[in-house]
């Protein structure tokens, strides 16, 4: 028998955020590209128009059942709002160009780009507000910042920013301060423009990137700062890094979930982030690409069985963008096993 459903996705997000069950597991399709498809438009034709992605997020919902919008356009518009090159491709995520950092003294002269001045980001506003109109608190709209420790990684080239952290500190600082600004002032603008929640973006915090004692030193008291400085709920996204040494410092930030790597045991991580973060993930992207319709089902009922009981968790993909190349046969399987297997009491 076919269950039904009692919550709105809203009601369902926020009820397991509270560490409690709602009526089924809730689960984000984190589709930026996608829409494109629905749309049968170019990637770089979607994202010129926030009338494009608005419609596409809606079809993408529509066809999916899944919980929330997205209104993420790719990682390197940050970049782009300080003046930076954007490459575009036919089938994955638009890239950075050349940074816009070449030399390490370049950083005296860097200024946070203005919100209302800046194309690129008032077209993503733009979509949040057009989202949010036809959303009507019905379903939660997440928005995308990274983290101004990660930011520098497309601003300069992780090699450079490399040795920036280890032996320039009072550049590392200054390039903080600008960074810590911009991204406060773009995560509340977001969120004025009407979006629920920040997925706060931060790699460079995983042990998989740098040791937890650097991080410790040079990047928790930066995201301490800057997500103490964003007026709404905050979701600490390590992009795919593993995460599990570092939950405690990132749960002391105020972050109210965490995303978390699909090479990590489920079961650790729920049990460190009991009653401290909710936990989002952890399906492999990448290895989606190749899974068949009965592989989809499996991974699902799988992450289900481990993760979902007592609340706390969204299911999800580990890295925070579904790669183009997934297929609609595999989404489609992802979203039909939670409706079918997801319903709590969980079995």
């Amino acid at each position: 028998m076919k269950q039904t459903e009692s919550m709105s996705s809203m009601q369902r997000v926020l009820t397991t955020l509270g560490h409690k069950e709602p009526d089924r597991v809730p689960f984000f399709l984190l589709l930026s590209m996608h829409g494109a498809k629905e749309l049968g438009l170019s990637i770089r034709e979607y994202f010129s128009r926030a009338e494009h992605v608005i419609e596409g997020q809606f079809r993408l919902l529509n066809k999916y059942r899944h919980d929330c919008l997205y209104p993420f356009f790719y990682a390197p518009m940050e970049v782009e709002a300080f003046g930076g090159e954007v490459i575009f491709y036919d089938d994955g995520p638009p890239n950075s160009g050349a940074p816009i950092i070449t030399k390490n003294s370049d950083i005296n002269a860097l200024r946070a780009p203005d919100i209302q001045k800046t194309d690129c980001l008032l077209t993503v506003l733009k979509t949040i507000t057009g989202l949010k109109e036809r959303a009507r608190d019905q379903i939660p709209i997440i928005a995308v910042a990274v983290s101004p420790f990660s930011l520098p990684v497309m601003q300069m080239g992780l090699a450079a920013y490399f040795e920036l952290l280890y032996e320039s500190p009072d550049l590392f600082q200054k390039l903080m301060a600008v960074n810590e600004e911009f991204c406060v002032s773009w995560s509340n603008a977001q969120l004025e423009a009407g979006a629920t929640a920040v997925c706060y973006f931060n790699p460079m915090a995983s042990p998989t990137m740098i040791s937890r004692d650097m991080y410790l030193k040079k990047g928790y008291q930066v995201d301490t700062r800057t997500l103490a400085r964003i007026q709404g709920p905050t979701a600490f996204h390590l992009a795919s890094g593993n995460g599990l040494p570092v939950i405690d410092d990132i749960a002391a930030t105020g972050a109210a979930a965490i995303g978390v790597s699909s090479l990590e045991d489920i079961r650790a991580i729920k049990e460190a982030c009991r009653n401290k973060l909710s936990i989002i993930g952890n399906l492999n992207g990448v290895a989606m690409r190749r899974w068949t319709a009965l592989e989809a089902k499996a991974k699902v009922k799988d992450l289900i069985a481990a993760a979902a009981a007592g609340g706390g968790f969204i299911l999800s993909d580990n890295h925070g963008e579904i790669p183009w190349q997934v297929s609609d046969e595999v989404l489609l399987t992802i979203s039909e096993t939670i409706h079918t297997n997801g319903y709590y009491p969980i079995r």
